[in-house]
């Protein structure tokens, strides 16, 4: 029979019933390894293993006060004899105390409550207090070892809150079968001996692997999984999609969390009583209310005219007043479009062509359900080219969304402050159904002129990146994400 070193051991030690405890300091092996072998022997008929489940109790944090005072209703008892009025009780007991105590001498049957007084019936000790005495003085003890009388007050103290501390105890005991017997005589009469299970330098040197045989591997038995380190599946796809960008030839940019509303806003052609400016939809800062803005007043005023009248960019603009204040409000960014708009005032002619894309944290006042979060990330990403056109940009997200293993097609849509828009929607085999999956157009003139001081082909796409991973990893609630369940984080895939 093929045994493993430490069934060997084992089987050596083993006399009459002993726990794996005892084993383990018998043979010198870790408790781990006594156990994974019990396993095996118990599998090969050779032993015969008995789980024991003890549970020792030991007071809670509530319990070591009711210990030293006692409980609320013995303190009622001791301050009224034999019987008292509630209202002179409560002076003595806050509310809360006063309505446990009275409800708990009523239940076990201690006093009655009659026209505002109480009357005691029996004053004797319960057994729950016996219970807390014994705790007091030992510390701890084993439930089996409670006298049989006291356990309908050990019941009554498990539905008391924080008042025991109940620690469940797992035992194994392993005893020879009589199969396992004559294998361990054989054992002592070196019958069967300890096989080889790595060859090493000294054994070949020494030849002492000439007079003995070599262990068996079986591939196929049950071992415990590992888990090694690995990112999470958000940083995962952050990673790969950074990846995807920068082998297209793209630079990452980035920007603060905290942006001016004209950042956010004004320089991206949306109008001051646009909806999405609503608190509704947007967080704004209390404390600073207003922030200076870098490259306002290079920009303030061609931006007040894109507005009132649309400048020289041929549009009429959205025909009202632009306030300077609000644009100065300050807020948590609701897309990484601010950082691109922001990239773009600083650009020249003689730095074109030039594509960039940000990966970045956005906020939105959104409720929180199965596919809407109030923090989230966003993948933004531009092309400045004068030779650009919508040609090159479905080109662009059309190689980007196959590298992510997705099937893509593009719909026609609207966005404020794109024109043409476009939106993708990726296929999904196992909904069988087109799903959108973000935005894409070119920057209107009303964007790019100011910014940029010249018209110039400015391809632009965004896309929740959060909503992306649940689709690839299929999960249908977005807050899985967040949650830190360890045994979906073990078993994720990789990216």
């Amino acid at each position: 029979m093929e045994l493993h070193p430490n069934e060997i051991e084992i089987l050596r030690v083993l006399e009459g019933k002993l726990h794996a405890k005892e084993i383990a300091r018998k043979t010198n092996l870790e408790i781990g390894a006594v156990m994974r072998a019990l396993s095996w022997l118990s599998t090969k008929n050779l032993v015969e293993i008995e789980e024991k489940i003890e549970e020792e109790i030991s007071l809670g944090d509530e319990g070591k006060v009711y210990a030293e005072t006692g409980l609320p209703e013995r303190r009622i008892l001791n301050m009224i004899g034999d019987r008292g009025s509630i209202s002179e009780i409560k002076k003595k007991f806050g509310d809360e105390e006063l309505n446990i105590g009275i409800g708990w001498l009523i239940k076990k049957k201690i006093a009655r409550i009659r026209n505002g007084n109480i009357y005691v019936i029996n004053p004797e000790k319960t057994e729950d207090e016996r219970i807390l005495e014994i705790l007091r003085e030992r510390g701890k003890i084993s439930i089996d070892k409670i006298p049989r009388e006291l356990i309908p007050g050990l019941k009554l103290l498990k539905g008391r809150g924080d008042v025991l501390k109940i620690i469940r105890k797992r035992e194994i005991i392993a005893s020879l079968t009589e199969k396992g017997s004559r294998i361990k005589e054989e054992i002592c009469k070196k019958k069967i001996t300890e096989r080889i299970s790595q060859l090493t330098p000294e054994l070949i040197l020494s030849r002492k692997w000439k007079n003995r045989g070599f262990r068996e591997y079986d591939v196929k038995i049950f071992v415990k999984p590992e888990f090694p380190a690995k990112k999470h599946p958000l940083q995962q796809f952050i990673d790969r999609i950074r990846e995807i960008f920068i082998g297209m030839g793209f630079r990452e940019i980035k920007g603060t969390l905290i942006e001016s509303a004209f950042w956010n806003f004004d320089a991206l052609f949306v109008p001051q009583d646009h909806p999405a400016r609503d608190m509704h939809d947007t967080f704004y800062l209390k404390e600073p209310r207003e922030i200076e803005i870098e490259g306002f007043e290079r920009l303030k005023n061609l931006i007040k005219e894109v507005h009132e009248n649309g400048w020289t960019t041929g549009s009429i603009g959205w025909d009202y007043k632009w306030d300077e204040k609000e644009a100065r409000r300050v807020l948590l960014r609701t897309h990484t479009t601010a950082v691109t708009c922001r990239y773009l005032s600083k650009l020249k002619r003689s730095d074109l062509p030039v594509k960039v894309f940000c990966i970045g944290k956005t906020f939105r006042n959104e409720a929180v359900d199965y596919k809407h979060l109030p923090e989230f990330y966003q993948v933004e990403g531009i092309v400045v080219d004068e030779n650009a056109n919508f040609r090159n940009l479905l080109g662009i997200l059309n190689l980007f969304y196959r590298e992510m293993g997705f099937r893509v097609r593009f719909r026609p849509a609207y966005f404020p402050y794109t024109e043409m828009s476009v939106e993708p929607e990726v296929y999904l085999k196992e909904r069988g159904e087109w799903v959108e999956l973000g935005g894409a157009g070119i920057f209107r003139p009303e964007v790019v002129k100011p910014l940029l001081g010249f018209e110039c082909p400015v391809l632009a796409w965004g896309l929740g990146l959060d909503r992306l991973v649940a689709l690839k990893l299929g999960i249908n609630d977005i807050r899985t994400l967040y949650l830190c369940d360890l045994n979906w984080l073990r078993n994720s895939k990789v990216v």
